[in-house]
């Protein structure tokens, strides 16, 4: 596990260490490191908004299958198959870029937590650690309570506008009972992040937040591409009619 961390952390790493040369600031340097760490994903979360918008309009179709061979799953499964050949679909779309996403969100802990561990022998960087960044004295120890509470509303918002984006509209009884339990999450997740952010150095918190306050920002992006994608989809369909 750690050998894994250590390979994505390691250039994290780099990347940190070369910011902070440019800016010789350590707060500045995590929030400007976050931006681009949340930009090279960028692609992934909108191959991820527009596999959940295709999923969407192809649900009415997969529902219809579902019911015509409830009793036959093995005909279902083929009759699946050709749906998604014919609508060039990948049920897999919208799962991918978040099993992406885990292992660099991971490393970035790793690194954000412990970074001398995974940044050689750097020394200037552990007087950097210790720089106070507005209210807070010193980035390697916790912030009681303001960061922490930035950081939880900010995944309560960030986690809600994701859940509104990936809503496909299924009636499916286990994607039903999916849906109940990442409702709870969206309660629950946030309290979490805030109760770790509390232990956690604030440097690494401070990580969190500004990523979550990032994401809200492209969840309204994406949001507004999902609408056009629907829009076009209802366009299409008109037109085949």
């Amino acid at each position: 596990m750690y050998t894994i961390l250590g390979v994505i952390a390691r250039p994290l790493g780099w990347l940190l260490g070369l910011l902070y040369d440019f800016i010789s600031y350590y707060g500045i340097t995590i929030i400007l490191f976050t931006l681009i760490v949340k930009l090279c994903l960028y692609p992934l979360y909108i191959k991820q908004t527009k596999s959940m918008a295709k999923m969407s309009a192809v649900q009415p179709k997969m529902q219809a299958i579902q019911r015509k061979y409830a009793n036959d799953r093995e005909t279902m499964n083929i009759k699946m198959a050709e749906l998604y050949k014919e609508e060039k679909f990948n049920p897999m779309g919208g799962c991918l870029p978040m099993l992406i996403q885990m292992p660099i969100i991971m490393g970035l802990f790793a690194l954000l937590r412990n970074p001398m561990q995974y940044m050689g022998n750097d020394s200037s960087m552990i007087f950097a650690f210790h720089e106070s960044f507005v209210w807070i004295n010193d980035l390697s120890q916790p912030d009681p309570w303001i960061l922490p509470i930035i950081a939880g509303v900010a995944t309560f918002i960030s986690f809600t506008m994701n859940q509104a984006l990936n809503d496909t509209g299924s009636s499916n009884p286990q994607m039903n009972q999916m849906n109940g339990m990442m409702k709870m999450m969206k309660y629950i997740f946030p309290i979490m992040i805030l109760w770790m952010a509390r232990s956690f150095p604030s440097g690494l918190a401070l990580y969190w937040a500004v990523s979550q306050i990032i994401q809200i920002f492209f969840n309204i992006h994406m949001a507004s591409i999902r609408k056009k994608l629907k829009m076009e989809a209802e366009l299409e369909k008109r037109n085949k009619k």
